[in-house]
């Protein structure tokens, strides 16, 4: 996996020579049970959740390290008409703005609002400092989204390799302890990767 900007500006280029990415299949599958309202995607990548975030009418602010997955996100974004504007990563409050505002930001620098946002995406990243972070940033009756790898998929191709950026079994299960949990998968089969939708209390 890749280990810095640069890196990660490389791996978005060459993804960009083939056709979008299709959107997380749980994000697609929770849609429909989505609240409405302004969404944090981190480490969005070149945009493929944020896109569908936004086709359906939420504000979304996309946040990564790697530029050119930005640059990417907002052409496409363009394509489908979708209003983009971009932001500096000490502007995190959620926007107010239909659309997508982007960020170019290091995660392990930025601090999320409190209370900002109906809607947290974490998927295919796991920084374990931005757990209670994520918790403190949703609204009550906000959702947060989370996928990532686990320790498992060390037996097989892709994915990452240190230990240190995979969940251990049962980890997540256990991580929101804040939240309540709705849904939780951990699967061993062809990969090994970890779900979870949980909900803040409290009124939407």
């Amino acid at each position: 996996m890749p280990t810095n900007a640069c890196e990660w500006d490389e791996r978005h280029r060459e993804a960009a020579q083939n056709a979008p990415a299709e959107p997380a299949s749980i994000v697609s599958e929770w849609l429909p049970l989505l609240p409405d309202g302004p969404a944090l995607d981190l480490a969005c990548g070149t945009g493929r959740n944020t896109l569908l975030l936004a086709e359906r009418r939420h504000w979304v602010t996309a946040v990564d390290w790697s530029g050119t997955a930005l640059d990417i996100l907002e052409k496409r974004a363009c394509k489908v008409k979708i209003h983009v504007t971009r932001a500096g990563a000490a502007d995190l409050a959620a926007s107010r703005v239909r659309g997508i505002r982007l960020i170019q930001a290091n995660l392990e620098e930025i601090k999320l609002p409190e209370a900002a946002y109906s809607l947290i995406l974490c998927l295919q990243y796991l920084q374990r400092s931005l757990f209670p972070e994520m918790a403190r940033a949703l609204r009550p009756g906000g959702m947060l989204l989370f996928e990532t790898f686990t320790r498992a998929q060390l037996n097989y191709a892709g994915g990452p390799c240190n230990p240190a950026h995979l969940l251990d079994p049962g980890e997540l299960r256990t991580t929101f302890p804040e939240l309540h949990l709705l849904f939780y998968r951990e699967l061993n089969a062809g990969q090994g990767i970890a779900s979870l939708v949980a909900q803040k209390s409290g009124p939407k």
